[in-house]
């Protein structure tokens, strides 16, 4: 498929609630920047987490010819194990805001030769979808978006009746005395990731989501993943 034509140029920060619109701008900005810096290092990192994605994909008890939405996808990581469980009658559609990021997952799809596999450069806050997604799946970039309860709300939209959504990400510690370690930690994940300190993941998903479940933590909650599903319609 191709997917340069879908690139998104339009202003990010239009409309975006909670934010004044140049707040918004700006850390979409240092996000395309800090990601584009760490788009060839990003592979150092895979191996290592590879466990808990993979769990997390897990979740989505995903089939053949599922639509699968993947929001900030970077390199493209998840993508052969979602191929994988969605075979060649599947579509798989992945969104992110670095062009770099874009980039090499779009030359992973190349490698392997997948036709059923698009990357779209975009904001996933306020991207629009013509057809709705089976499920959907964010690792690592929600708590960097730079307002996470309109990525929700927009991820919520884009599901069919009934679809889940699993989100693997990271955020300060949430409770007991390894809390001492927060200030570090949010300085650190500011730097790294251009973390957004005041978006709580879990409470979003919690407040527009008709169902969701923290369902696994690691590293004393410091890294988590959160099953949510949209609700079934009538006669769905």
């Amino acid at each position: 498929m191709s997917s340069d034509a879908r690139d998104s140029n339009t202003d990010a920060g239009n409309g975006a609630p909670g934010l004044e619109n140049g707040e918004y701008v700006n850390h979409l900005e240092r996000s395309r920047t800090v990601w584009d810096r760490w788009s060839d290092w990003y592979e150092m990192s895979e191996n290592d987490l590879e466990p808990m994605r993979e769990t997390a994909i897990d979740h989505l008890e995903l089939r053949p010819g599922d639509r699968v939405l993947d929001i900030g996808c970077g390199p493209g990581v998840n993508f052969e194990r979602i191929r994988s469980d969605i075979g060649e009658t599947g579509t798989l559609v992945a969104v992110d805001y670095s062009p770099e990021m874009v980039a090499k997952a779009r030359q992973r799809i190349e490698d392997h030769g997948w036709e059923n596999v698009e990357v779209r450069r975009a904001d996933a806050t306020t991207i629009d979808f013509e057809d709705e997604f089976d499920a959907a799946i964010a690792t690592l970039s929600m708590s960097v978006m730079p307002d996470v309860r309109r990525t929700v709300e927009n991820v919520h939209r884009s599901l069919v009746s009934g679809g889940p959504f699993v989100v693997f990400d990271i955020r300060a510690v949430p409770t007991g005395p390894a809390r001492i370690v927060n200030p570090l930690l949010w300085r650190f994940l500011r730097w790294y990731a251009n973390w957004n300190p005041d978006g709580d993941v879990v409470d979003s998903l919690a407040a527009v989501f008709e169902e969701s479940e923290l369902v696994e933590t690691y590293f004393a909650g410091v890294t988590y993943t959160v099953r949510c599903r949209k609700a079934t319609s009538e006669g769905s």
